[in-house]
């Protein structure tokens, strides 16, 4: 299939399995962080593959963006959940944000994952796409690589060079 001629849409369709795999690995990869299905997962993603409707090069790119757009829905999830969970329903008028400080490390690790990948996408976009394709995607890296055209091992150096940059951003106080 030449998914560079085919629409955003007519590419969902047609790799709407792949995308429900990835979706359900999503799922289960944050667990404790989420309670939607995998299938309420993708058709989230659909919803914001509407409203967006960039040109892709080929599949790799596609399932790149699907799984961001997935790996967003699940952070934007876990932050509203644990907003509710400490009493994001009520409004308070006492006291403003500002003059009080939230307790160091409260932030979940899964939306400090989340600033980190997007720090890292502006600092250098092709080692955050090798994490989507590898971690969120599940690709090897030798399917990565014949993606790319590149070598085995350069995925494998931009792997690690991703994953120093990450731990080194989510180390940090505040990611930002």
């Amino acid at each position: 299939m030449d998914t560079a001629a085919l629409p955003p849409d007519r590419l969902f369709t047609e790799l709407y399995r792949e995308l429900k795999v990835l979706a359900g690995r999503q799922v289960r990869d944050f667990q404790g962080n989420v309670s939607l299905s995998a299938t309420a997962l993708l058709h989230e993603a659909y919803l914001r593959f509407s409203e967006h409707s960039p040109a892709f090069e080929d599949k790799g790119h596609f399932l790149g963006y699907a799984a961001r757009a997935m790996r967003g829905i699940i952070i934007d999830y876990s932050r509203n959940r644990r907003a509710q969970k400490r009493g994001g329903e009520f409004h308070f008028t006492g006291i403003t944000n500002a003059d009080v400080a939230a307790p160091a490390g409260d932030e979940p690790d899964l939306a400090r994952l989340g600033e980190a990948l997007e720090e890292l996408a502006t600092l250098d976009p092709r080692l955050a796409e090798v994490v989507d394709l590898h971690f969120f995607c599940g690709f090897t890296f030798a399917e990565i690589a014949a993606q790319r055209g590149a070598s085995e091992r350069t995925v494998l150096r931009d792997w690690k060079k991703a994953r120093l940059l990450l731990g080194d951003a989510m180390g940090r106080d505040g990611v930002s």
